[in-house]
């Protein structure tokens, strides 16, 4: 098996450092490298990492301020030249503490925790009922619970998600998005929707009713839709 990972660090020496390391151990794989704690952060609402090779001092959002926003089946290195913060990162359950400068040997100590952890702890990150989404502001996230999803419309470069109390705006696709839902709460119905199941109020071979909204099938979506409903006749 291998473990997903993702390097968030504002110090490209020891980005590279990290990268060499990972390429070495035959149980990672490195799937995104960032130097901004809020990229990292929009990269983890639409795809699933198992470990985050976190540093801690970085501008705007801290490693220790990333770790409390994400899901907590996601495990955590933290990796700093500040050894004051040891304490801290414990605190918050991380895997392990890493001081730089960081040898290769204390480095694969760390992540071999990842394969002594129990099988059922390592978890996609799809298993927790929320996301957070980047709204107005250029640090601002807004914390969303998935119950709370009516459906999600494109709007070209654009998503907006529908709940009954209000809409978000995001810059994202529905690709995206649709990744980072659990499969069994949502489908896509057309070029430009993704529904809630749980939230469709009626259907015919051409619509689906959410909160008195019409919404399209499209042709490309019906048979892996009705697929979908058919799961849950009666």
């Amino acid at each position: 098996m291998k473990f997903k990972c993702i390097i968030v660090d504002d110090e490209p020496p020891a980005t590279r450092i990290l990268e060499k390391y990972v390429e070495q151990v035959s149980f990672l794989e490195r799937v995104a490298t960032f130097n901004d704690s809020l990229k990292a952060l929009e990269f983890l609402n639409t795809h699933t990492v198992d470990l985050i090779l976190l540093d801690i001092q970085m501008p705007q959002l801290t490693g220790l301020q990333l770790s409390k926003i994400i899901s907590k089946d996601i495990k955590i290195i933290f990796t700093t030249a500040y050894p004051d913060f040891a304490l801290e990162g414990f605190e918050l359950s991380a895997l392990d503490y890493l001081v730089k400068p960081i040898a290769f040997e204390r480095f694969y100590q760390a992540v071999s925790k990842l394969q002594s952890s129990p099988k059922q702890e390592i978890q996609s990150s799809n298993s927790v009922d929320f996301i957070f989404i980047k709204t107005d502001g250029k640090n601002k996230f807004a914390k969303l619970f998935l119950k709370d999803i009516l459906y999600i419309e494109s709007l070209q470069n654009y998503i907006c998600i529908h709940t009954l109390e209000q809409q978000f705006i995001t810059h994202s696709s529905l690709r995206n998005v649709l990744e980072s839902l659990p499969q069994d709460d949502f489908v896509q119905t057309h070029k430009s929707y993704v529904v809630a199941l749980k939230q469709i109020e009626s259907t015919d071979n051409f619509s689906v009713f959410i909160n008195n909204k019409e919404l399209p099938i499209g042709a490309t979506y019906k048979d892996d839709f009705f697929k979908r409903i058919d799961q849950n006749k009666i």
